[in-house]
C-alpha cells in the first residue's frame, strides 16, 4: 500500500466468501493550518484512522511550519508530506479539505474547494455574516459541512438543548456558560453559539433578537425569553460548555467537557467520509450524525 502522502490511491483487494471485493479507496485529505494545535491533531487522527490519507498540508506563508514534514510535526513520524504555503497546487490530488483556521482563510478555501469540487469540512469559528454568505454561495457548487463543534457529544448536547428548550416554557431562563484556553481569540465560542441556536430553534425564536452576550453595570432585571452567554478564558482548557435552564425552584443543566482535541478531529473525519458522494449543499454535523430531526 502506498504510504500516506502518495499522489495516487492504493489498490486494495480482500477475499470474502471466495469472491474478490474491492475495499473502499482512501479519502485523500488536505489539512489546513497543519502547524497549529488543531491542525496537528487532524494529521494524527487521519494517520491513525482507517480509510484516510494525508495528501497535503499547508500553513500561512511565513509560518515556521512551512517546509516541515506534517507527520513529524504532529508526532506520528515522517509522512513525506511537506507543509506548503499555497494550497492551490494540492487540490488536484485531494478529495476533501479539513479546515479549522481563521475566517479570512476559510472564506478563501471555500472558493478553492468549490472550484475543485472538494468536500470542505469547516470547524472555523468567529465567522461574520458576510463570511457565512460566501460559504453558502460556495456550497451551491460543492459539499460543505460546517459546525461550531465537530464532536459527537457536543452535537448530541445541541439536540438535547433544542428538545429541552422546546419542552420548557419561558419561565425557564436559558444561560450558556463556556470556558476555553487562554489563546482562544473569539467569544462567545462557536460551540456556545451552536448551543444558543439550538435553544432558539427549540423556542421558535431568532437568536440574534434574544441573545445577551455580556452583562455589566445596572442592566435591569433579566427579560423573559433572553438567551444569555457567559465566557471564561484561562489555562489550557480544551473546552467546557453548560446549558442552564433555570426555572422556579429548580434548575436543569446540560454539560459537555472536552478533554482532548482528538474528539474534534475524529468528527471532522466522519464529516469528510459522509460528505463524499453527497450532493452540493451546506450541511451540519447534525446531518452527519442523523440528528437533524431529533
Amino acid at each position: 500500500m502506498i504510504p500516506n502522502g502518495g499522489n495516487r490511491l492504493s489498490e486494495k483487494i480482500t477475499r470474502k466468501n471466495n469472491d474478490l471485493e474491492p475495499v473502499m479507496a482512501e479519502i485523500r485529505l488536505l489539512i489546513a493550518g497543519a502547524g497549529g494545535r488543531m491542525g496537528r491533531a487532524l494529521v494524527r487522527a487521519a494517520t491513525e484512522a482507517k480509510g484516510f490519507a494525508v495528501a497535503g498540508a499547508f500553513e500561512t506563508a511565513g509560518s515556521a511550519a512551512v517546509g516541515k514534514d506534517a507527520g513529524e510535526l504532529a508526532g506520528v513520524g515522517p509522512l513525506g508530506v511537506k507543509i506548503a504555503a499555497d494550497p492551490a497546487p494540492l487540490v488536484k490530488n485531494a478529495d476533501a479539505i479539513l479546515d479549522f483556521t481563521v475566517p479570512a482563510a476559510t472564506v478563501a478555501l471555500a472558493a478553492l474547494a468549490a472550484k475543485a469540487k472538494l468536500v470542505h469540512v469547516i470547524g472555523t469559528t468567529g465567522l461574520a455574516a458576510a463570511d457565512e454568505q460566501k460559504i453558502a454561495a460556495a456550497a451551491r457548487e460543492t459539499v460543505v459541512v460546517k459546525s461550531g463543534n465537530m464532536s459527537l457529544g457536543v452535537n448530541l448536547l445541541a439536540a438535547l438543548t433544542k428538545r429541552v428548550a422546546k419542552t420548557l416554557g419561558e419561565e425557564f431562563d436559558i444561560e450558556i456558560l463556556e470556558m476555553h484556553h487562554n489563546k482562544k481569540i473569539d467569544a462567545p465560542s462557536g460551540t456556545a453559539l451552536l448551543l444558543g441556536r439550538a435553544a432558539a430553534e427549540g423556542r421558535g425564536v431568532d437568536l440574534e433578537k434574544r441573545k445577551v452576550a455580556a452583562r455589566e453595570g445596572h442592566t435591569g432585571a433579566r427579560k423573559p425569553g433572553d438567551i444569555g452567554f457567559a465566557t471564561l478564558r484561562g489555562g489550557t482548557v480544551v473546552g467546557e460548555h453548560s446549558v442552564i435552564f433555570a426555572g422556579p425552584a429548580e434548575r436543569i443543566e446540560l454539560v459537555h467537557r472536552a478533554e482532548d482535541r482528538t474528539i474534534f478531529a475524529n468528527g471532522a473525519l466522519a464529516a469528510a467520509r459522509w460528505g463524499k458522494g453527497q450532493k452540493p449543499g451546506l450541511y451540519s454535523m447534525a446531518d452527519v450524525l442523523g440528528l437533524a430531526d431529533f
